[in-house]
């Protein structure tokens, strides 16, 4: 990054881009989910996701969503699988969507080719029209979010998961830009949270269902901008042997985005606060508002409704708030998030 710019200021100004870039995206939802049906076999087998990093993330998101709609089988497929193994697989009636931010990574080329020679149809979602992965697919999307220079991807990915839902289908995303907006008006919170935890090297940070890949995506977010070792995990995954480090004294940041999956976040956090760990909820507009639970049993005793955001945006509006969290703990201990160490905005995998 330019001398001149202050540490975060790239990354700030790409956020602060999100609103925009998703409004943009909602005006073409329609369109979006035509082209999808219309590249789908029939009939249809199964539906894969290809991808690594920020867009391994939002192809869990993805999972989920197009299993839940489509009523066929979802899944994340294996690279490796065929730039390693080469293995030779039947893909007849698959859709496959490939993400890829720079439409470069040579293992996703090197996959999509795979699966597509084997009978699958093939839809990329990327941010470069012009990029080796349009010659690849069967069909292109762009999330039409602009340059992107800081190494953490914000517009972008959150314009991937936004492209994934109104591409599969998902409805009543309208009030997302206002919700994003509304968050990124309102730093105190990530602000706040930061400060306390800037001497701490683990974090956990747990959702389940459309949640958990927020959770993936904002432990992601905290590990390369500030060296924390944080883990994200599902909460039924937390409750098994992981849960021992919570109880050891790594905080636990609990991502509530509603839907039927919310009630066990808050009764993790309910437990939690009972053995003396610390959970803590981020506000997310759409939800109310959750009481910090540290070291006291004390917490709501059901579930509020979800409010006027469906769970699929309001997990896209919590990656922004993880967002917000990775930017302020990477300031507060004395890292620059637009360029963290060791890492670059393209990562070459094969």
């Amino acid at each position: 990054m330019p001398g001149d710019v202050m540490p975060g200021a790239v990354m700030a100004a790409e956020m602060a881009q999100q609103p925009a870039v998703l409004a943009r995206l909602i005006t073409r939802a329609a369109d979006d989910a035509a082209t999808v049906r219309a590249a789908r076999p029939t009939p249809l087998a199964g539906v894969a996701l290809v991808a690594r990093g920020s867009s391994d993330n939002a192809a869990v998101f993805g999972r989920y969503l197009a299993e839940s709609l489509t009523g066929r089988p979802a899944g994340l497929a294996a690279p490796s699988l065929y730039t390693r193994y080469h293995a030779q697989v039947d893909w007849s009636g698959y859709l496959v969507i490939a993400l890829s931010q720079s439409g470069a990574t040579p293992e996703i080329l090197t996959t999509c080719g795979a699966v597509r020679s084997a009978g699958a149809r093939v839809v990329g979602i990327t941010n470069e029209w012009g990029s080796p992965l349009a010659d690849t697919v069967d069909v292109l999307l762009s999330t039409d979010a602009g340059p992107e220079r800081a190494v953490p991807a914000t517009k972008t990915m959150t314009a991937q998961m936004l492209l994934l839902a109104t591409a599969l289908g998902v409805p009543g995303m309208d009030a997302l830009p206002g919700a994003v907006s509304a968050i990124l008006a309102d730093a105190a919170p990530a602000a706040e949270l930061a400060a306390r935890w800037r001497s701490t090297d683990r974090l956990i940070i747990t959702g389940r269902g459309l949640a958990y890949a927020a959770a993936l995506e904002i432990a992601l977010k905290i590990k390369e901008t500030t060296g924390i070792l944080a883990e994200g995990l599902s909460v039924a995954d937390l409750r098994h042997g992981p849960i021992a480090t919570a109880l050891a004294g790594a905080p636990v940041l609990l991502i509530d985005a509603g839907g039927p999956a919310a009630a066990d976040t808050a009764a993790l956090g309910t437990w939690l606060a009972a053995q003396g760990a610390s959970a803590v909820t981020l506000p997310l507009p759409g939800l109310p508002e959750r009481t910090e639970r540290t070291g006291s049993s004390s917490g709501p005793a059901g579930l509020e409704p979800a409010g006027a955001l469906p769970e699929p945006a309001c997990v896209i509006a919590a990656v922004v708030r993880g967002q917000q969290l990775a930017r302020a703990l990477a300031l507060a201990k004395g890292a620059d998030p637009d360029a963290p160490a060791g890492l670059t905005k393209v990562t070459p995998t094969t």
